[in-house]
């Protein structure tokens, strides 16, 4: 079974811990686990990480070329390296640069390659084109299973 990842870039510490907690209690370890992500900061790092550590395989579907390039801080683009080197397999959506163009197509990708998705997601609509909301929306609508993964009331920032 393969399981894919969506959601915010920004986690308050309690969505951290409630998304980490299920993960721990609900996937298997080892080589039965095989998780997709976009390696987003926030959850798909999270998730990525989770999957290493838990000795799974990772896939990775970038937005773009030079996607690194985009990520907010130097933190996250280190953590990107790393978790981009740690993948079984990198793919590389058809787009020159960033845009929400390119990070729909890509979680549209990883819903596609997954057998269920986590969204680590507060319920919001998307802040454009390609956010959480829509990757959702289309995980939903092609039949694949979503597992939202949020504390009430917490806010996001």
């Amino acid at each position: 079974m393969r399981f894919g990842v969506t959601g915010h870039q920004i986690l308050p510490p309690e969505i951290v811990d409630c998304a980490e907690d299920h993960w721990r209690r609900v996937l298997p370890a080892g080589a039965q686990l095989y998780g997709l992500s976009n390696l987003a900061d926030g959850a798909d790092q999270l998730f990525a990480a989770h999957v290493l550590a838990a000795g799974g395989t990772l896939e990775v579907i970038l937005p773009c070329e030079g996607y690194a390039r985009s990520l907010s801080g130097a933190g996250s683009r280190a953590r990107f390296t790393e978790l981009r080197r740690a993948a079984a397999t990198v793919t590389t959506m058809p787009f020159p640069e960033p845009s929400e163009q390119a990070y729909l197509a890509a979680g549209q990708a990883l819903v596609d390659r997954c057998d269920h998705l986590f969204a680590v997601w507060d319920g919001r609509p998307a802040r454009g084109l390609g956010g959480t909301a829509d990757i959702v929306t289309y995980a939903r609508t092609r039949g694949c299973p979503v597992t939202v993964l949020w504390v009430d009331g917490v806010l996001r920032v």
